[in-house]
Order: C-alpha cells, then structure tokens, then sequence
C-alpha cells in the first residue's frame, strides 16, 4: 500500500470563543439544564451535553427558574430579557467577540448611526447583533448585491466567521456611494481569519483538502468555499467516520483542517486515520513517547548544564531546549551560573521551536510576563476595569502601561467626545475597560471612552434630579453650530438656540458667546425621554426696552450705529439695544432722495430722540432736528422758491416687506404713514 503523507492546518480546530462555552455549559451540564438551540454548530459537541442530561430548546415560554445555557453565537436580547423575568439562571456561553459587536452596535446606534451588517440574516448570531439596535439594521448577505442605503451617517460591522476579502469589497462599495460618514468596524474573528489563511495556504500544497465540521457552520463553510478556489478536491465532513477511504487511493498528499466549533478529538481521529492508512504506525508509536509542546506554551524542564551564555534544558521533547543569558533575567548583568544549577527542575517558556540548529528556543525571563498576561487575561474575562498611565501618541491613538505591559487606546476610545490633540493625555492616569485582548499576539486594546459612556449616564441622571423649569444654572459653552451655542451643565449638554442668546438679532451665536465661556442661563424646558434641555441666555439680561425707556426722554441727544438701511429711512441701534428710525426726511435739511445716499451701515451717528411709542416700542429719530437747533446765517432763496412754487408730496409708503426684512427692528407700518418730506 503506498505512503500517503498527511498535513494539518496550522490553525484549525476550537477558537477560543468556541473554547470556552464548551468548558461553562460542561460546567453546567446537568439534567434539568436547557441549552437554547446548539451550543455550536457540532453535533459531537452537542451529543456530549445531551448524555449529560442537558435538553436542547427552541421555545422558552415554559421555561421559569432553570438554568438555561446561551449558545455560543447569542440569541436576541428580548430572549435574554424573558428568561431573566422568568428567573432563570443565564450561563452566558456567549463568543466575547460577538458581544463586544453589541457593545459597538448599540454605543453608534444611540448615537444615531445607521447600522449595516454584512452576514446571514437568518443566522443566529447576526440576529442577536441586529436586536441591539432595535432589529434596524440593513443587513447584507453578498458583497455584490445591490446597496439601497440609508441617509445619514454609517457603521458597518460583519458577522464573525465572514470572508475578509469580501468584507473589504463591501466596505468600498458603501464608501463609493455613501456621500455622509462611515465607520467601519472589523469584527471578523482573528481566529476565522488565521484559520481561512492557513487553509488556503495549505490547499495550494495538497491534493485532496478535508475539512472537518458541522454542516450549519459558517466557519466551517467557510473554510469549504476558501479551500475551494486553491484546490479541486475538497470535502466537507462532520468526522472521519463519515468518510469514504476509497477516495484516498488516487491522492498522495492530503490536507485537513477543522472549523472552531470542531473538538481536537474529531481533529486527531481524522489525523489518525489518515496517516495509519498510509502505514505509518511505527512512527506515530515513536511520536507518542515525546511530550507535545508548542510555542508560546509554559513547561516544565530540568536544567542540563549552564555556561557563561546560556542554560540548556531537558523539557522531554525531541530536542533540548536552550536559555540565551538575555532570556534568563531582566538584569543584563546576571551571571547564569548564580541562578540554575544542573538538576534544577524550573518553569519555561518556548520561544521557537527550532534555532537553526534543531534546539528549541526557550525563555526563564518571561515567565512572570506570562503571569501579569494571566491575570489581565482574567481581568478582561471578568470585565474589570484597569487603570493605566499613557505613554505616547502613536499613529491612531495612545500607548500606555497596565502593569508593564503595553496596550493600545484607539483615538475613537480616548474620550466620548473627539480630541483633536492626544499630546494632554501623556503622563495622565486614566480609568478604562479592556475591549479587546489576544495574548498569543500580545495585544490589549483600552477604551476610556466606554467609562465615560457610564460616568455621563451617572451624570446626566444626576443633572436630571436637580434642574427644573425656570432654574438659573451655570453651564461652560461646549460648541457653536449656525443654529445655537451647546452648554455642558456638568456632564449633560443644553441647547440655547440663536433666538435665546440676545435680545437683539443675532447672525450666528459667535457674535454672542465663544466656546469655553462660563454663562448663566434660564432653564426653559426639559425632557428627560428625549434627553434635551432649552436654556435661554437673554433671559438673564435686562430687556433692551426696559433698559431705554428707564434712561431715555424725548428730547435727548443720544448715539447710535446705522444697522440697516431702506428706501424710506435708517434704522439706527442705541445703547441699550433698542433700533431707531431715522426717517429719509429727518437725515438732513438738503432733500435726501435715500438714506443711502448720505449714510452707510455700521456709521456710527448722533441723533436726537423726537418721539417713543412706550405702547407700541417704538422710537423715532432725526439728526435735522439737531441742525435746525444751529443757528444759519445764510438764507437758500434757492430752497424757499422751490418751496413756493411745488407743492409738497408724500414719500411712498414702505410695504410691510420692505420694513418687515429684519425682525430685530422696533418700528411698524404705522410710523410711516403720512410724512411728507419737502423737494
């Protein structure tokens, strides 16, 4: 019988996800448990759990206190909710990817981002994602099907087990139409990622490719569709027991890899039976007497013999280990002899599994490392919280220490609010939650962001009890928009639009207040459901009237600024705010055809006060009478002819458009009608 040589993916098999709802609903297995639905997509996995007594559910409405295990892909969160009022005990065997998707979905969606969704949307985990923003996503389930997408701005997540170089296509495709923002966040598993890498890789080698796993897994189809495109014979099977061995007679080289949801067991049986199939059962006996290890694993082992440079170890693999003497301490300067001696039986870490040399690479230093990796690890299980201090502003946002290893804060997590400059955070101590952790890659992503999320929550119920209609709060100008300036009243945001700033007209609310500035508004409204809060700033001031009335009388000499200029007058702002009307026939003793032609805007002008209107606040104006009140020597024969012989004719009334194009000016119709003005 020929040789047939047998190669295993070199990821395949349980993520970590999958990994750990096997271990809590084993935990948990008992009879009286119900488990919703499958636990994953593996019936070896879910023909263990049902020995156990667990029973397997799909309706919940009789279900009240019982333990009832989560599937690893979530369920809706109505169903959570039901069960929780029913109370039942949750053993959440939720993938802590799929539920930081929650996390993301539900922080953009109140914030009032459209959510797409790129997965299956009859798949169970791409449902359970889509009930954190109220069952509203758009979900796509092709990369190549027509887009009809919302208006506003976009976040875009993917269902875990997705094709990546689909996703990306995805991505352009709603950025090449999409004219407002897009967020795109990548949630596809690393583990759905390194798994459909290693398969492709190994289906170029191979002339057969198995893959191992449930047939209503999307992984595991996955896997199927990638390895697939690089190799013509490929077969989907849940186990080895399911295949036919008469195919194997025309291969010689044969790949397996497995979907996260396939247990080792499934994965070695396969190996197994392919490679005694092959006749190869001397060597696998020979195999079998080596401990398994593999990189990034922490063993045991027995110091050999130590020199000047380097320990080497007996960790019972094929090869010895060695200990460089940079890997022996922290201290650059320690001598290897002052720390093992032959015989010494002590911990390790394996670096490489090959120097060049066939020794193992192995490391005594990064044990205690491994440690704190352990205990964040934990941490980030448990959903503690860190306190870190920042270290620098890297490209895409903050390095800080937790414990002393290095995390990542992106930009985006830094704050609720966008910081422009990251440079303020350097040296701070910062309060946040763990949102992503790999130890294999050595990877800890931090978001303060998310605590502030809480501590604003804290805030604004705080803020919430405390303010009423009518109150005079204190609050620090947040933001200008062209519709109203944005209050911080500590931790909630209130709104004075334009025509609360002033009494008078406003442009744009720069022409008012500025961001930073400490103001005392009226609190004009709230609504806690809506979470908005009016506040009124001329509330605070004395209105402009009430103001000149108190220090103006007819006959006064006042100044004032030209603010808008008609064909029938001037309208000129005093002091106290209040506009004016300067007829065209009181500008000056000389015929004025308009106002125009003697003044412009923002002249500054004195003027004498000849009539107020208290009833109807309004104001009249001239500067011919502070004229006449100088004495003339001359006298116009010119002017007194034309006086004489035409007649005197009305100025044509203003329209209600031409005095009603500003609304910050005090003066009716009524003020115009019959006023005649001399040729």
């Amino acid at each position: 019988m020929k040789k047939i040589e047998v190669k295993l993916a070199k990821c395949a098999g349980f993520c970590g996800g999958v990994k750990r709802a096997v271990i809590l609903a084993n935990k948990s297995a008992d009879s009286g448990v119900y488990c919703l639905g499958d636990l994953v997509h593996n019936s070896v996995v879910m023909n263990e759990l049902l020995d156990k007594g667990v029973k397997k559910i799909y309706d919940i409405e009789n279900i009240k206190n019982s333990k009832v295990i989560i599937r690893s892909h979530g369920v809706h969160r109505e169903i959570i909710k039901q069960l929780e009022e029913n109370n039942n005990e949750i053993v959440d065997c939720v993938c802590k990817k799929v539920s930081t998707i929650y996390d993301i979905v539900n922080e953009n969606y109140r914030e009032g981002y459209n959510i797409i969704i790129f997965g299956d949307k009859n798949h169970p985990e791409v449902i359970a994602i889509n009930s954190h923003c109220d069952d509203s996503a758009l979900i796509i389930g092709d990369e190549n099907e027509p887009l009809n997408l919302p208006e506003g701005k976009l976040i875009i997540v993917s269902q875990t087990t997705n094709n990546e170089e689909k996703y990306k296509k995805l991505i352009n495709r709603i950025k090449d139409i999409s004219k407002d923002e897009v967020l795109v966040y990548n949630t596809i598993c690393s583990a759905t990622k390194n798994r459909q890498q290693s398969a492709s890789e190994l289906a170029k080698e191979v002339d057969a490719m198995i893959v191992l796993g449930g047939k209503n897994s999307s992984n595991t189809k996955k896997l199927f569709e990638v390895s697939k495109k690089y190799c013509e014979n490929v077969y989907l099977i849940e186990s080895i027991k399911d295949f036919n061995y008469n195919i194997l007679k025309k291969f010689n080289k044969i790949g397996i890899t497995a979907g996260a949801s396939t247990p080792d067991s499934v994965i070695k049986e396969a190996v197994s039976s392919m490679e005694n199939f092959g006749n190869n059962e001397m060597m696998e006996a020979i195999e079998n007497t080596f401990k398994k290890v593999r990189r990034g694993e922490v063993i045991e082992g027995e110091v050999l013999f130590v020199n000047e440079n380097e320990v080497m170890v007996n960790i019972g693999y094929r090869s010895d280990g060695i200990i460089s003497k940079e890997e022996l301490s922290s201290d650059p300067n320690v001598t290897p002899s002052d720390l093992f001696k032959p015989g010494d039986k002590i911990q390790v870490y394996i670096m490489k599994m090959d120097d060049g040399d066939g020794n193992v690479v192995l490391s005594h230093r990064r044990i205690e490392n491994i440690k704190v990796w352990d205990e964040i690890e934990e941490k980030f299980n448990n959903k503690e919280r860190v306190t870190v201090k920042v270290k620098s502003v890297v490209k895409g946002g903050l390095t800080a220490d937790l414990d002393g290893l290095n995390a990542f804060i992106p930009a985006s997590h830094v704050s609720i609010r966008f910081q422009r400059d990251l440079t303020k955070y350097v040296g701070q101590e910062l309060l946040c939650e763990i949102i992503d952790f790999d130890k294999s890659k050595r990877k800890i992503v931090l978001s303060r962001k998310m605590v502030e999320v809480e501590e604003l929550e804290e805030k604004k119920k705080a803020v919430y009890e405390s303010i009423h209609e009518g109150d005079i709060v204190e609050g620090v100008v947040q933001r200008l928009t062209n519709f109203g300036a944005f209050i911080d009243l500590g931790g909630v945001d209130g709104l004075i639009h334009i025509s609360e700033l002033s009494w008078n007209r406003v442009k744009h609310p720069s022409d008012v207040v500025t961001s930073g500035q400490h103001v005392k508004v009226q609190v004009l409204s709230v609504d806690e459901e809506k979470n908005r809060i009016a506040l009124g700033l001329k509330q605070t001031t004395e209105k402009p009237w009430d103001t000149f009335i108190s220090n103006v009388k007819v006959g006064d000499v006042v100044e004032g600024k030209v603010v808008n200029l008609l064909d029938f007058g001037a309208f000129v702002r005093l002091e106290s705010g209040v506009d004016g009307l300067l007829h065209v026939s009181q500008i000056s003793r000389e015929h004025v055809e308009k106002p125009a032609d003697k003044l412009a805007i923002g002249d500054e002008v004195t003027v004498k006060v000849t009539d107020i209107d208290e009833e109807n606040k309004k104001v009249s104006l001239s500067m011919k009478a502070l004229l006449e009140d100088e004495p003339s020597d001359e006298h116009d024969e010119e002017t007194e002819k034309v006086e004489t012989k035409k007649p005197v004719k009305k100025v044509k009334e203003p329209t209600p458009t031409e005095i009603n194009n500003d609304d910050s000016f005090n003066t009716t119709i009524g003020d115009l009608f019959n006023i005649n003005i001399e040729d």
